[in-house]
């Protein structure tokens, strides 16, 4: 990935977290967050918001509890 280009944040059903470029179609099974900018930008937020790495599965399973 060029450090330079604008890149996005993405986030799967997972409630897991991916850098984008910009100028590229978003995936299927992501989605954006609204967030982007530089590479240190997008990471800062992804540092910011995903503080536990389990997918939501795994953390539904392992919690007993069920989130939409």
């Amino acid at each position: 990935m060029d450090d330079t280009e604008v890149k996005k944040v993405l986030v799967n059903d997972e409630e897991q977290y991916s850098l984008w470029p910009d100028y590229l179609t978003v995936p299927a099974g992501w989605k954006e967050t609204g967030v982007s900018g530089s590479k240190d930008d997008c990471l800062a937020y992804v540092n910011e918001v995903w503080t536990d790495m389990r997918p939501r599965s795994l953390r539904v399973q392992m919690d007993g509890t069920q989130t939409a």
